[in-house]
């Protein structure tokens, strides 16, 4: 028998995007709209766009091109248009006086900005960008925290034709200058630093380092906490300065379908970022789909989702989907349990929040610290609970389900990636749900679960593969093409191959069970073990490493470092390890343990052994020993102590 714990009632089905939208096409259930999208992409995608209201300078004369092959997809061919003429622009001339956003900073600043209001300031810095000599094509690196500043430079790139890149601002010098390297950024904007737990954070020194060896022109600097000090000169040009005596009106420049609108990187089981590149047509249709749909975004709600806009999920649901819906949404910039561990209740009390997104890793965070929201704010208003960024254990689940939906409001697990261009699984509006649960494939997108042979299978562990193209599949990678060849599409014949290992039911819900590749995922950030352990070997008494991740109650998963030093009477670097990573890579990748031993566990073609170091860890069955060179190194392992 199913064990359903949520239930929804009418009026939450009734009422939803997803429902409306079936009933304009005579579809009476989900399972009969995901398979009509499935056997018929190109409808599916043309209603989305319609029903959407994607604006057009020329109509596509045909929605999917795969002449190139299925990798090389491209979607509403011949179209022009501009992302920002179906968000901002559109909704500056139905509601101009409704309000976009407001802003919260961590020392409780709060300012607002309507959607008229928005538009005059983004058309500031479209002509402020102009001034400089910024041109169609050129990449705007965005190294801000989350506020105005940040959302108005996205939009200003996006409007004048500029492709963007958001850089999470917590990133160390070296991170920031691979990204700005990679893309060969020309703009690069910045502030003079913001508060986390009420400690000021520079971001001076980082840039200065970062921009060096770079095709970086100009500085832009956002006056915010006043941390960090500069001189006007050549390359430092600032915020204010460069906008305030601009005209406020600027005509949209006009793109192709195609064209680049942002890059963004993700991890990869390289250390290197994969640089990840979405256009105008196929990510407004998608994102608009995404907030429409999944998340159920209406005019009428306010959002907040404390995600950075340096990943996706920022970059779907607090920007462009958001606004493509002409909905409003609440931008904290700060540390969520600061001042107090209230502070996200006080936020959704105050304004009224109906959509409430949050990572696992929040969730665990005030499970940990026994919070019980509902004793002591109203959230009332509070209609659909969106959360991603990393697998959501059933713990948590169920105490966002009772502590802050009140067995009354659906937990909306969703997972996707940034090379998706946002969720490929979701909870629906109307859906039954079990703990832990990501719904199902979303409408549009084929996906399969399939073994190591590429067989179908069902109520087993499996592969995450997507059989069919869809609009912001990733366009190749940066720089690339072969990687990306090599990481989506080599393992199965014209087949993407995600690497999630996934589960679904008797009831076909689906499971999230963990990756299939070597990704750490802290807190919804995902690193590569690669990249931690060249950044560890990169420290001169440093001759190998090996990181492996381990459950952890707070941030899902947690990074353990082991090290092998050059001098092996060196003892006692763990702590110089240690910061040398943070300092490297950023506080993110701040191993929870660390330890040094003789050698590391390797087969006999040098390929290190990864799952024994777990195992040992863990105390699980370590498996096959049979192509271990040195058995004897887990002896020592034997004698750490975790």
């Amino acid at each position: 028998l199913s064990n359903f714990e949520f239930i929804p009632n009418e009026e939450q089905y009734q009422n939803s995007n997803i429902h409306k939208f079936m009933k304009k096409h005579d579809i009476s259930s989900l399972d009969e709209l995901c398979i009509l999208s499935k056997n018929n992409l190109e409808w599916f995608w043309e209603s989305v766009d319609k029903d959407i209201g994607i604006v057009w300078d020329k109509p596509y004369t045909k929605t999917l091109d795969i002449s190139n092959g299925i990798p090389w997809s491209k979607w509403f061919i011949d179209g022009k248009t501009n992302i920002y003429k179906s968000s901002v622009e559109k909704f500056t001339k139905i509601t101009p006086e409704k309000i976009a956003y407001n802003f919260i900073s961590e020392d409780g600043l709060e300012t607002k900005l309507s959607y008229c209001q928005l538009d005059s300031k983004v058309s500031q810095m479209a002509n402020g960008l102009k001034s400089l000599g910024v041109k169609k094509g050129d990449v705007i690196a965005i190294y801000l925290p989350m506020i105005e500043e940040a959302i108005i430079s996205i939009l200003a790139a996006a409007k004048i034709g500029a492709v963007q890149t958001i850089i999470f601002s917590g990133y160390s010098s070296e991170s920031l200058q691979i990204r700005l390297q990679d893309c060969h950024a020309k703009i690069l904007l910045t502030s003079d630093g913001f508060h986390r737990k009420g400690k000021g954070i520079s971001q001076k020194t980082t840039v200065e380092t970062a921009t060096i060896n770079t095709d970086i022109e100009k500085i832009i600097v956002v006056p915010y906490k006043g941390i960090d000090h500069y001189e006007k000169s050549e390359k430092i040009e600032f915020y204010d300065e460069l906008t305030s005596n601009q005209s406020d009106s600027f005509s949209t420049e006009i793109m192709n379908s195609e064209d680049p609108l942002f890059i963004l990187y993700t991890s990869g089981t390289t250390g290197k970022p994969k640089g990840v590149i979405h256009t105008h047509g196929g990510f407004s249709v998608f994102a608009g789909h995404q907030a429409s749909y999944l998340v159920d975004i209406n005019q009428k709600d306010n959002l907040f989702w404390p995600a950075d806009i340096g990943w996706i999920t920022g970059l779907v649901w607090n920007v462009y989907g958001l606004l493509i819906m002409g909905s409003s949404a609440v931008i904290y910039d700060g540390a969520i349990d600061y001042p107090n561990s209230d502070r996200v209740w006080e936020i959704l009390s105050k304004y009224d929040i109906t959509i409430f997104g949050i990572s696992p890793t929040a969730v665990r965070l005030f499970k940990k610290n026994n919070a019980e929201p509902l004793n002591r704010f109203s959230l009332d208003k509070l209609r659909n609970i969106p959360t991603t960024g990393e697998p959501l254990d059933e713990d948590s689940w169920w105490w966002l389900f009772e502590k802050v939906g009140n067995r009354k409001i659906p937990i909306m697990n969703l997972s996707g990636g940034t090379e998706i261009g946002g969720a490929m699984l979701s909870v629906f509006p109307g859906m039954k749900l079990k703990p832990s649960t990501v719904g199902i494939p979303v409408p549009g997108m084929n996906l399969d679960i399939v073994d190591d042979d590429g067989n179908s299978i069902h109520e087993k562990n499996g592969y995450l593969v997507i059989k069919s193209p869809w609009p912001s599949m990733t366009r190749g990678l940066l720089n690339d093409n072969e990687r990306y060849l090599e990481t989506y599409w080599s393992r199965f014949k014209n087949i993407w191959f995600h690497g999630d290992y996934v589960f679904a039911d008797e009831d076909n819900l689906w499971y999230m069970r963990g990756r299939a590749d070597d990704v750490i995922n802290v807190s919804g950030h995902r690193m590569s073990t690669a990249e931690i352990e060249h950044t560890v070997i990169s420290h001169k008494k440093i001759s190998d490493a090996a990181s492996v991740s381990i459950p952890d109650e707070l941030t899902g998963e947690a990074i353990v470092v082991f090290f092998v030093s050059e001098n092996k009477n060196d003892k006692g670097l763990e702590p110089i390890i240690m910061e040398h990573i943070s300092q490297k890579i950023g506080k993110i990748a701040k191993p929870k343990l660390i330890f040094q031993i003789s050698d590391l566990p390797k087969t006999r073609t040098g390929k290190i052994m990864r799952r024994l170091l777990k195992s040992k860890l863990m105390g699980m069955e370590l498996g096959d020993l049979s192509s271990l060179e040195n058995p004897d190194i887990l002896l020592e392992i034997d004698e750490l102590k975790i």
